[in-house]
């Protein structure tokens, strides 16, 4: 089956050096909002091309393509095989490693599509801002960490929004070993100095930083 071990070893350092770039941990999306992506490897992000997920894009398909070279049959089996590992392989070893070896923030899971940020005006120049922001701990070691916001994308004409809520901030959790936790934040914003700001409204898929020491993930 094999017809060339030189080129099926190059393939595999290929493939794996491809992965490692595009390895998601410990922060979601370091480089920006994908935009274009393939097998999950982002090629721009809001803020334009990203070339190191360019370089991860070339070298998995040269693994492919040395992968095909050398063996003697089952090619396309062999290529679809490696799309799904090259796929689905980098999250699952993400969460392995969060679930069993992690400690302090990086152990640390944020249920991003869980939470959500609603907004009021409260009188003519404040705003009433409330979060929901879902942790899971699997240490099983109390975890504190301090907690910012971002925006994932603000263009020239964007109004800000969840970074709003960074009028108090930074906001200071403490979550026990195993502990699952629904995080409520509020915060009155004082929105007089702005030329335009948001009246009300409510924000889904929260990005937020956390903080604790030296260490920092965006989430």
């Amino acid at each position: 089956m094999i017809k060339d071990k030189k080129l099926l070893y190059f393939a595999f350092i290929s493939f794996l050096v491809s992965m490692a770039l595009n390895f998601p941990f410990p922060h979601k999306n370091p480089y920006g909002e994908a935009t274009v992506s393939v097998f999950n490897i982002p090629i721009t992000t809001v803020n334009g091309f990203y070339y190191i997920g360019m370089i991860a894009f070339l070298l998995l398909i040269t693994s492919f393509y040395l992968l095909v070279k050398s063996l003697k049959k089952y090619h396309v089996r062999s290529v679809l095989l490696a799309i799904l590992v090259a796929v689905f392989t980098p999250l699952l070893i993400a969460n392995i490693y969060q679930k069993t070896f992690a400690t302090g923030i990086y152990a640390v899971s944020y249920e991003i599509e869980e939470s959500v940020c609603q907004f009021e005006m409260k009188n003519a120049i404040t705003i009433h801002g409330s979060c929901e922001l879902p942790f899971e701990n699997f240490s099983s070691k109390t975890t504190q960490f301090n907690i910012e916001f971002y925006e994932s994308y603000l263009g020239e004409d964007d109004i800000q929004k969840v970074s709003l809520m960074n009028n108090d901030a930074p906001y200071e959790v403490t979550l026990r070993g195993k502990e699952r936790k629904r995080v409520f934040i509020e915060t009155d914003i004082d929105v007089s100095h702005m030329e335009k700001h948001i009246h009300g409204g409510e924000s889904k898929f929260v990005t937020i930083i956390i903080k604790s020491e030296d260490r920092t993930r965006k989430l």
